[in-house]
């Protein structure tokens, strides 16, 4: 019995969209992560793109438990010395809410050159409307 190997003509990228509002950042992170790998097909290889496009809505209604909004730091790092800054999830949100959601999704993907590929997959967006009506997406199910 031989190992099968998606092929590059075999692989079709699916468009999903995901309406966001209500929902917790971590578990529609974890769905959204598992779909932009391919995990939910039957093909998944590791080490090949076999994923989906993900739209997903609303994203400045999602929800952060607990005290998160007052108490989780989010970091960055100019390069330089003392370049390094801190920014609460509450001034992210006011600012770019896109950005909780797509760190919260690059966190849970691997770390090398497939997974920065991957993202580029990933289509966030703070309201409800989107660019994306020409592809034909269909709506992601997700109970969370």
């Amino acid at each position: 019995m031989k190992t099968f190997v998606p092929k590059e003509a075999d692989i079709k990228h699916d468009w999903f969209v995901v309406d966001a509002e209500g929902k917790t950042t971590g578990r529609l992170a974890v769905v959204i992560a598992n779909v932009l790998r391919g995990r939910n097909k039957p093909t998944y290889t590791p080490h090949i793109d076999t994923g989906a496009f993900i739209v997903v809505v609303n994203v400045e209604k999602i929800r952060l438990t607990g005290n998160k909004e007052e108490k989780k730091i989010y970091q960055d790092y100019s390069g330089y010395s003392s370049g390094r800054t801190e920014t609460k999830a509450k001034d992210i949100r006011a600012k770019h809410p896109e950005r909780i959601l797509v760190q919260a999704v690059k966190g849970m993907l691997p770390t090398n050159r497939l997974s920065r590929q991957i993202l580029t997959r990933l289509k966030v967006y703070a309201g409800p409307e989107h660019p994306h009506a020409a592809q034909q997406v269909q709506e992601l199910e997700f109970n969370g």
